[in-house]
């Protein structure tokens, strides 16, 4: 897969000179990835209806062969028609096209392109290869520097190890559903399907369950079309037809329905900081997103249902959340969290320290388990130390079959004492501060040798300058409603 994102990439270099940007390049790739694997995996496109005029519709092949048969000005127009053809379709096809245009205006790279996607049988690399594609030409932007690829993925090796431990089966029941309120690319609704598959050995299913995993199991939203359109077509190749919305998770009122297993990567970052939704359902009001984020989950989640959400370390420490983790406390079973390696995120934000926590609403907390996988681990590099699955081996032994939580635990599960449990009294004298729960001395702080790198240092003080400010920002809120009428107008703001 990387020669491959080396030999798009290398190409985007040259579309620049066709007038097309990073972020245009990234979006008629996955047209034309999308029409090739279509035509790989026996999706008939040929005979598209498209009105043509008032009353009058004809038929256009938007079948990759087709498409690969011409060039010139031939080609051109042909990609136009195919383009708004595709996008004027019924159902999700005319949800993945909407608004598609054609960005080239050279036929020569058009068709070069369709060359160098031609040579490739993409369903056969056993990948979630438009997503990988993707996301592999993001992380080549990111780590030259390239402006607009200020979005996070989840590494793939990550998601499939939180779908492990939260067994997301729609065997269970049948009104069982799934959703992912910050999907991106789609990352953890593709590997809750395959993960199915293997425990069907293949796909070995009746033809009631295939109907409902086509329609009502996966569910998703996300603020950015481009993901979002990459979601909807990584499922549709799947044989599924998901419902992803296409808007802001924490801003908008959510529409009621609630789900059995929420599994997210929240965006990181504090952008629209200082604005708290106005949410009759969040309890706690904040402009922290990520807790705004974990205040969505609890509302989306049926009684029974189980979360795993992926936060950054301030989530754990911020002014407020400590009162957020009250409620979750309160109100879920706050049973599981995973302190992942340093460098996770490489290398879209290399330094921020990141965590997943697990939850089960219903049912108060008793007892957190925390494991620390990033005390005295080796950081995760792109190249030289990649993150693998056997950096989640042991944590998947720890956290057992139950993937609500609720397995026998012990201490000594763990050989390295990477593994250890708190109760609810001792977790309530720490005011809900979740990142608090730390037991093992990091060894590199002894070693003038092995401090961390500078950027981590950087990310550290900068997330706990942020928290500095929130809270002073409260104190003068405060100050301020307390003082009426002559109350001071000075506010704490935060850097952009």
């Amino acid at each position: 897969m990387s020669d491959i994102v080396q030999k798009l990439w290398g190409f985007c270099h040259t579309l620049r000179h066709d007038g097309i940007d990073y972020g245009d390049y990234i979006e008629q790739l996955t047209y034309l990835l999308f029409l090739k694997m279509a035509d790989e995996r026996g999706i008939d496109l040929s005979r598209m209806p498209m009105k043509t005029g008032k009353n009058r519709q004809t038929e256009i092949d938007c079948s990759w062969p087709a498409l690969a048969e011409k060039s010139g000005t031939a080609l051109l127009d042909h990609y136009v028609d195919v383009l708004r053809a595709l996008g004027h379709q019924h159902g999700l096809l005319a949800d993945i096209f909407a608004g598609a245009l054609s960005r080239f205006n050279n036929p020569v790279n058009l068709k070069r392109l369709i060359g160098l996607i031609d040579e490739t049988e993409w369903t056969a690399l056993n990948i979630d290869v438009k997503a990988a594609a993707f996301e592999g030409l993001l992380e080549k932007a990111a780590s030259e520097g390239k402006k607009g690829a200020g979005q996070y993925f989840t590494p793939r090796i990550l998601i499939q190890s939180i779908v492990r431990c939260m067994k997301p089966d729609p065997r269970a029941h049948k009104e069982f559903t799934i959703c992912d309120p910050a999907c991106g690319t789609g990352g953890f609704l593709v590997a809750a399907y395959e993960w199915l598959m293997e425990q069907t050995h293949g796909g070995a299913v009746d033809r009631a369950l295939m109907k409902r995993l086509r329609h009502g199991t996966f569910f998703g939203e996300d603020l950015v079309p481009r993901p979002r359109r990459l979601a909807l077509m990584n499922l549709y190749l799947h044989g599924l037809e998901p419902e992803i919305k296409l808007g802001d998770s924490i801003y908008e009122t959510p529409d009621g329905r609630q789900f059995d297993v929420v599994m997210t990567n929240p965006p990181f970052g504090t952008k629209g900081a200082n604005q708290a939704p106005e949410r009759e359902d969040f309890v706690i009001a904040t402009s922290n997103k990520q807790l705004n984020f974990l205040e969505h989950v609890m509302t989306i989640l049926k009684k029974g249902g189980r979360a795993a959400v992926v936060v950054p370390d301030n989530c754990l420490f911020a002014d407020q959340a400590g009162e957020v983790f009250k409620v979750l406390t309160e109100d879920c079973a706050l049973h599981t969290v995973l302190r992942l390696p340093n460098g996770t995120f490489s290398p879209y934000s290399p330094g921020t320290k990141t965590n997943v926590v697990f939850f089960t609403k219903g049912y108060p907390t008793e007892t957190v388990w925390v494991y620390d996988a990033r005390t005295n681990v080796p950081r995760i590099t792109k190249k030289d130390r990649p993150l693998t699955p056997e950096h989640f081996v042991e944590f998947e032994r720890c956290y057992g079959g139950d993937p609500n939580g609720r397995g026998k635990h012990k201490a000594s599960d763990c050989k390295e004492d990477r593994w250890r449990s708190f109760g609810i009294a001792e977790i309530r004298q720490r005011d809900y501060k979740i990142d608090s729960l730390k037991w093992l001395k990091d060894e590199s702080l002894d070693d003038l040798g092995e401090l961390p790198e500078p950027e981590e240092l950087a990310t550290d003080a900068i997330a706990e300058l942020e928290a500095a400010v929130e809270e002073l920002n409260s104190v003068i809120s405060l100050l301020e409603n307390s003082s009426g009428n002559g109350a001071s107008s000075v506010q704490v703001a935060k850097r952009p």
